[in-house]
């Protein structure tokens, strides 16, 4: 009889504690690109430019800002998720599905690091 294994050893806990580590650095790089675009701190001196440019220029720049927005929220949320994970690993919770408790597979860890969930408890979701 052959026990199923349950969690992930240390090793592999800190290969994806690196892992982790390195997707995180990129997505606050990435955050921060956009904060700076929202906040136009990254302007390059066109607001001098003629009102009437301005004025046809109004419209797009309120929907790219919303969008750029959209994707700062979506950025900040990935680096919480990404702390979380941390957190589990810390916790030696990491890699085990909310759903059904079983081992997610390390090849869905290694492309989606934040997963809670196994791909059968994700599909069983929907």
């Amino acid at each position: 009889m052959t026990k199923e294994k349950n969690k992930y050893s240390d090793a592999d806990l800190e290969e994806f504690k690196l892992l982790i580590n390195n997707k995180l650095k990129e997505a606050q790089e990435d955050y921060k690109l956009l904060l700076g675009s929202l906040s136009h701190n990254d302007d390059h001196g066109t607001d001098d430019t003629g009102r009437t440019f301005n004025m046809m220029e109004d419209g797009s720049e309120t929907l790219s800002r919303e969008e750029v927005a959209q994707l700062a929220a979506r950025q900040e949320k990935f680096i919480q998720n990404l702390n979380a994970a941390l957190m589990r690993i810390q916790n030696k919770t990491y890699g085990i599905c909310r759903v059904n408790g079983t081992l997610i597979p390390k090849e869905r860890l290694r492309l989606v690091p934040h997963a809670t969930m196994s791909i059968d408890a994700k599909n069983a979701q929907k």
